[in-house]
């Protein structure tokens, strides 16, 4: 196999594995939750308006399996249950990222070849590699420099005791190129699950196989 030819099987390989990278998510969690031993439990949305939304109620369910799964207890009200779960959900304004990719032009001399998110040997004209989540590539090309929008979205958890003591607290954020919550949410939840209910004080990354999503 000659340099070009492997060139450009190595830009194939790369496009492919970009297409297949997993939903990540780094989750924050702060917890002294007891051990299931008969709990109960009721979800309700930390903003009162959303209360017959049909949309938490959708997530809500997602949560709610998760936590009996975990071994507890769902209850019909807030009224009866000896853990209450709040649950917040959202996505910011879009952002714009600049980044840079092989531009299929082939050629030799400076094409940088290294480690994507360290830097490389100096790109093509002078360019060196870049760190973008949403592309991962290698070198003898030129590069051409493109924008793409991300999306900022979260999911926040918070179980206390009907008397306002806290159990635990905990946040999962991703970045994402679209701002679709009935795609980003179920997958926030997962990420949120992972370990579930974690080490305190601890954030770690989450990535979310495409199998595993919902």
């Amino acid at each position: 196999m000659n340099i070009l030819k492997g060139a450009v099987l190595g830009a194939a390989l790369t496009l492919t594995a970009a297409c297949t990278t997993p939903f990540t998510a780094d989750v924050s969690r702060f917890q002294r939750l007891p051990a299931p031993t008969g709990e109960t439990f009721a979800i309700v949305p930390a903003d009162e308006s959303l209360n017959n939304s049909l949309e938490f109620q959708n997530y809500a369910r997602l949560i709610a399996g998760e936590l009996v799964e975990e071994g507890y207890r769902e209850v019909a009200s807030a009224d009866g249950a000896s853990m209450v779960v709040s649950m917040a959900y959202g996505v910011g304004n879009p952002r714009e990222k600049i980044a840079s990719r092989p531009s299929g032009r082939m050629g030799f001399g400076y094409g940088g070849w290294g480690n994507p998110w360290w830097g490389g040997y100096g790109g093509w004209y002078g360019r060196g590699w870049g760190y973008d989540p949403f592309f991962y590539g290698g070198g003898f090309a030129d590069r051409d420099v493109y924008s793409y929008t991300v999306y900022n979205s979260y999911l926040d958890l918070d179980i206390r005791r009907p008397g306002g003591e806290p159990l635990f607290e905990g946040r999962a954020v991703a970045a994402t190129r679209d701002d679709n919550l009935p795609e980003i949410v179920p997958d926030l939840v997962t990420a949120m699950f992972t370990d579930f209910p974690g080490m305190n004080g601890r954030t770690i990354t989450v990535k979310v196989p495409e199998e595993d999503r919902r």
